[in-house]
């Protein structure tokens, strides 16, 4: 019976409230940069627009068709990202993955949030839909700051 309690502690109502009221939801009209990221093992999909200004995330817009906790992780994600800097967004992705596959801390703040999928660690099957928010946004972020092309005549 502690695998049943187990998965009601994963679905728990915090999480759930998350995935209801994920901010930033829509697409930006010219971003900087849109990613899209589907994870093949489930099917989540989660589509991240940015805006970045003086090396930092100025908006940011992203269209989730995920599970619950993929929506949750994006509803994180989405609550603390907005003036985060490309380091801090792949510092925080790095962070969370370890935590997922190696039982380490809690990303830091302010991605900090994400200690509330601790109880997802021991469900392999859900982290890759967990992960696909940040790792879109670093994505996005990495093209969003890459240096112009310089044209060669």
């Amino acid at each position: 019976m502690s695998g049943d309690t187990d998965l009601i502690k994963l679905y728990s109502a915090r999480i759930l409230a998350l995935a209801a009221d994920i901010p930033h939801l829509g697409h930006l009209d010219a971003p900087d940069a849109t990613v899209k990221r589907r994870s093949p093992l489930c099917g989540s999909t989660v589509t991240v627009d940015v805006r970045v200004a003086d090396g930092r995330l100025a908006q940011l817009g992203q269209d989730v068709k995920a599970c619950a906790l993929g929506q949750a992780a994006a509803a994180v994600m989405g609550g603390a990202a907005l003036g985060a800097t490309l380091e801090q967004v792949e510092k925080a992705r790095d962070q969370l993955h370890a935590m997922l596959k190696n039982h380490g801390p809690v990303p830091d703040a302010p991605f900090d949030g994400f200690e509330i999928l601790t109880p997802a660690v021991e469900y392999k099957n859900r982290h890759a839909s967990i992960m696909l928010s940040i790792e879109a946004l670093a994505e996005a972020m990495q093209h969003a700051t890459a240096p112009a092309e310089v044209s060669k005549s």
